[in-house]
């Protein structure tokens, strides 16, 4: 659905949507909650051109049934868009109206439940010749989060072009932030990519993108991804006992404490090795690191036995990366 902007911070709203676009991406959820935004601008603000504090303040009230997570969505877009027109050189409020105790809980899969997550999708649920290929293709995505902590659309919009297998090496363009980096790839995958990416190209040749949707010539959805994960996992008996129901990005939290278990194990000293994992996952800053390590509701036993960094204050960081 194509949205006509219509307040005064139309062609801010439409740069901005052009922008993450031209980044790779998909920015449909977010251009919807902007087009919202941009009513309100129109029956609230006409007049105005650029984010001010009395229009983000009216924008934050709390509306019936909202909850933190929506309310905090909301906002955060109003930043992003305040950030955009100060990069053009002009005036914008950034808003701070968040929920500062919102914290979303998640349940992070252990190595053993990713494991058998995989083999579960080695069986054919679906008649459906394009469905089974497509989970197949989410296997080797799902393999590439826990094996590398790669966000959602980092993994599905890669292309065979940023994908070096002989070195091992993926390059990651335009993540968040716009940052750019290199992620190792564990040497065990190796042959499973390679012979992922001879089977596609037997499939697909001439295709770039190396996880091809319904329309080969266009990655496949996050809706896609996220559907196929679900499947699986509700096949899993620990799916039965547990209240909290996971994500694809949860794969990217359990590689994280994947991490830390490995460094206690081997005695690594963690506050040492976390300026190189945060860059590896193309954080901003250490502290976003230690928020994922902190999102365990039960941490594992040698996170227990020996963690000696808990007691950190935990600054406010977006939870949810696409």
């Amino acid at each position: 659905m194509t949205y006509i902007f219509e307040s005064g911070l139309a062609h801010h709203i439409e740069g901005l949507i052009q922008q993450k676009r031209a980044d790779g991406y998909a920015y449909n959820s977010e251009e919807k909650l902007l087009k919202r935004f941009d009513t309100f601008c129109v029956q609230n603000y006409p007049e105005l051109t650029t984010v001010t504090y009395e229009m983000a303040a009216k924008w934050s009230e709390a509306r019936p049934g909202e909850g933190d997570a929506y309310h905090n969505r909301r906002m955060s877009m109003v930043k992003v868009l305040s950030e955009y027109i100060l990069s053009l050189g002009q005036e914008a409020y950034i808003p701070n109206f968040f929920c500062k105790a919102y914290r979303p809980v998640l349940y992070i899969p252990s190595k053993e439940e990713v494991k058998e997550l995989l083999q579960k999708m080695d069986i054919r649920t679906s008649h459906n010749s394009e469905q089974f290929r497509l989970d197949r293709e989410c296997k080797i995505l799902f393999l590439l989060y826990f094996c590398c902590g790669l966000r959602l659309s980092e993994g599905r919009l890669l292309k065979w072009e940023h994908i070096d297998l002989d070195k091992g090496i993926l390059t990651v363009l335009g993540s968040k932030g716009n940052k750019d980096r290199l992620v190792y790839l564990p040497q065990d995958s190796l042959p499973v990519l390679k012979n992922y990416k001879e089977r596609q190209e037997m499939l697909f040749p001439g295709i770039d993108w190396a996880f091809p949707g319904k329309d080969p010539h266009k990655p496949v959805s996050c809706s896609g991804v996220e559907s196929s994960f679900n499947r699986h996992w509700a096949m899993l008996p620990v799916a039965r006992t547990v209240d909290k129901h996971p994500t694809p990005h949860c794969l990217r939290h359990a590689f994280v404490v994947e991490r830390f278990n490995e460094w206690m194990h081997q005695g690594i000293d963690t506050n040492t090795m976390l300026p190189y994992l945060s860059r590896y996952l193309g954080h901003k800053s250490p502290d976003e690191t230690y928020y994922y390590y902190h999102l365990v509701e039960k941490a594992f036993d040698t996170i227990r036995e020996k963690d000696s960094v808990s007691g950190k204050v935990i600054p406010e960081v977006i939870p949810y990366e696409e």
